[in-house]
């Protein structure tokens, strides 16, 4: 049976995702190490891939960083849902696509939004995108509210945010960043969780709501 007729696609199709796979893995990295200045010839050099070929796929840095965000938002939508199909009940999907995000963003490539936050506009594509991990992140945030796991004030805005906090870079191995980065997620996973006694202390500072974190990500159209 040929590529064609099972859907998959051909070898340079192959090819090109495992490229484009290596590139996002590098351009996180390059940027997290030497910040938004970094040179492309650096993140292509690092992926293994030639300059020509990394032009014909990002004929720009802005590109390729905007291809970055959708694609972390994509990978984010994903393993959501895959923990809303897979757990037992709405308690261990929250923790569990916690846990994912952090264990497969990658220890050394650090978060993205003080690399690029307020860099660049928002796009159809990256409207979309956001939408789409939005609605995600409201079905895992209002299941856990529902089953009254998990306290109230925290919303499904806060998210994003805390992941970008608990993936600091930490200058120690990648193994040993994300351990840590999993310890801590622990504590926090702690203190998020409902008490069947007193209940959770109450918070000092207002949650972030979509259209702060949009001015956050995105560049001003002034």
């Amino acid at each position: 049976m040929s590529d064609t007729q099972t859907g998959r696609p051909r070898g340079r199709r192959q090819e090109a995702d495992r490229n484009d796979a290596r590139l996002m893995q590098a351009a996180r990295e390059v940027f997290a190490e030497l910040g938004w200045d970094a040179p492309v010839s650096e993140i292509a050099r690092r992926a293994g891939i030639g300059m020509g070929s990394l032009y014909r796929r990002y004929p720009s840095k802005e590109l390729l960083a905007q291809r970055m965000r959708i694609v972390g938002m994509e990978q984010l939508v994903a393993q959501a849902r895959t923990a809303l199909a897979e757990e037992p009940d709405p308690w261990s999907a929250f923790a569990r696509f916690l846990r994912d995000a952090l264990s497969d963003q990658g220890a050394g490539s650090g978060p993205l939004l003080p690399l690029v936050g307020g860099r660049l506009p928002a796009t159809d594509e990256i409207v979309a995108a956001a939408g789409q991990l939005r609605a995600a992140l409201d079905d895992l945030v209002d299941g856990a509210h529902r089953a009254g796991v998990l306290r109230a004030d925290f919303t499904s805005a806060d998210v994003p945010l805390l992941l970008e906090h608990l993936t600091a870079r930490i200058p120690v191995t990648d193994e040993r960043a994300t351990t840590l980065h999993l310890r801590y997620l622990d504590l926090i996973l702690a203190g998020l969780r409902t008490s069947t006694t007193d209940g959770p202390t109450a918070l000092q500072s207002p949650a972030p709501d979509w259209a702060e974190l949009s001015e956050l990500w995105n560049a001003s159209e002034g």
